[in-house]
């Protein structure tokens, strides 16, 4: 790709953000009309957990698909092709007539949303060559999230009370034709100099692994273990599957070989705790407000704002220590808020008060603030620039396995909590084990951001980075 002038460069960081924008933003909207759609189309617990969990389980499972067949046929075709799909996607679901209907359609945005995020990611890195400049890219980007989740429950609340939760699926119809059109002027065409085959072996035994463990979290419940067993199975039985097939394949889905790298598997699983704190927070939190407190969808998107106006300042400082001074302190600071927010809920009861919830409301906020750019930013920092498409689509995927598993886990242990009785009666008692979930997720964010991020860590990428070169090189060598 040739170089571009920096005018340009901050353009195609704008129109990837673009794309970011329409996926966090409908996160955010839809987690403020869940108690809306509950009513409207007679859901339960577990049929909430689904339109979201149908959304993030098919985006996890196609994004490293999106990411290598990116870099094989070219990130702006397929970047095109995701924003088309999307937008079509997000129509079909303000018609949904029930509930099955809307799951399905939210799977259709989300193979969409699956061409999104890491073929944009993959661009910004291949635009963005300077060390420090990407790592402010990044935190551009990652301060997108927190605009839309400033903006989402506002806008979300606003639209659900005056016209209905259909309209909020409305929001990304005019963004995403911009993004398109401007894409289609704007962003140049990318790829990898040499083309990864599919792996087709490799993505169904990924389809299967995650959507068999959702399945069986969020069912578990109402059904019970023995009837889920089956499925537990099941994602053991592809987990082992591609355990032992991947590394046996030249050009696999999932390079088991970036995990030798100490901060590339930090990165991984950081980015699934974390992300799971975040998709429980947030259904925990709407569920609560309205439910229990019995406050409209704008005034609980007015009570959002103390955790997503912090998400929005601490993102862009995230991303210049991680530029300036790496990415441990970022993650440590990321840690330890989301820690204290967690067991200020599980420990103190913070929902009985105003300012406790305030108070944890705002740590959450800072910490998720300064998570995501030295996740972002580890994933794919030492990795050849051709693999950027697989290791930025391995990072997003931990993000939305990490939702998708925090949702489930999340609105299992509530469910099993409030049992028969009312949301109002034995929510507060019932979400305790929740918010100790939650608290777990971000020690674990804690300890693993002091463990890989020091000098033996560092070590690791180099000797992971100089093996996944090899081939490349020798390849040239004998072109």
């Amino acid at each position: 790709m040739p170089e571009l002038t920096h005018r340009r460069r901050l353009l195609v960081l704008a129109i990837c953000c673009m794309s970011l924008l329409i996926v966090s933003l409908d996160n955010t909207v839809l987690n403020v009309a869940l108690p809306s759609m509950q009513k409207e189309l007679h859901a339960t617990t577990a049929g909430l957990q689904w339109t979201i969990d149908a959304y993030t389980l098919v985006l996890a499972s196609l994004l490293m698909l999106a990411g290598s067949t990116a870099d094989r046929l070219g990130r702006k075709r397929v970047f095109m092709t995701g924003l088309i799909v999307f937008t079509l996607g997000s129509a079909l679901c303000s018609i949904a007539p029930n509930l099955q209907t809307l799951v399905i359609f939210r799977m259709i945005q989300a193979v969409g949303g699956s061409m999104l995020n890491p073929v944009a990611m993959s661009i910004i890195t291949n635009t963005f060559t300077d060390t420090r400049e990407r790592a402010r890219a990044i935190g551009a980007w990652g301060a997108v999230v927190g605009i839309s989740m400033a903006a989402g429950p506002l806008v979300g609340g606003l639209l659900v009370e005056s016209v209905g939760w259909r309209s909020i699926f409305w929001l990304n119809l005019p963004v995403g034709l911009a993004a398109l059109l401007l894409t289609l002027r704007y962003v140049p065409e990318s790829r990898a100099p040499k083309a990864r085959r599919p792996d087709p072996v490799g993505q169904v035994l990924v389809i299967v692994l995650f959507g068999a463990m959702t399945y069986g979290i969020i069912e578990m419940p109402n059904a019970g273990f023995t009837s889920v067993l089956p499925y537990v199975l099941l994602a053991l039985a592809a987990l082992a599957g591609l355990l032992w097939y991947e590394p046996r394949r030249d050009e696999p889905l999932i390079d088991l070989r970036f995990f030798r790298s100490a901060p590339f598997s930090g990165a991984t699983v950081i980015a699934v705790c974390g992300f799971a704190s975040l998709g429980g927070f947030l259904f925990m939190s709407t569920l609560y407000l309205q439910n229990v407190r019995g406050l409209d969808a704008l005034h609980a998107g007015l009570w959002m704002l103390p955790m997503a106006v912090p998400t929005f300042l601490c993102a862009p400082l995230a991303g210049r220590l991680v530029g300036n001074r790496g990415p441990r302190l970022p993650l440590l600071i990321a840690g330890t808020a989301m820690t204290a927010s967690g067991v200020l809920f599980a420990g103190f009861e913070a929902e009985t008060s105003d300012a406790a919830l305030f108070l944890g409301y705002v740590l959450f906020g800072i910490g998720f603030g300064f998570l995501n750019a030295p996740i972002t930013n580890t994933a794919v920092s030492g990795m050849p620039r051709s693999q950027a498409g697989v290791a930025a689509a391995v990072a997003s995927t931990s993000r939305q396995l990490g939702q998708t598993l925090g949702v489930a886990v999340i609105g299992a242990v509530l469910a099993a909590g409030v049992g028969s009785s009312s949301y109002r009666d034995a929510f507060v008692s019932a979400a305790v084990p929740g918010w100790w979930i939650l608290a777990g997720c971000g020690f674990a964010v804690l300890v693993l951001g002091a463990v890989t991020s020091g000098a033996w860590a560092r070590s690791t990428a180099e000797r992971t980075a100089a093996r996944l070169e090899a081939p490349e090189v020798q390849e040239a060598v004998r072109a």
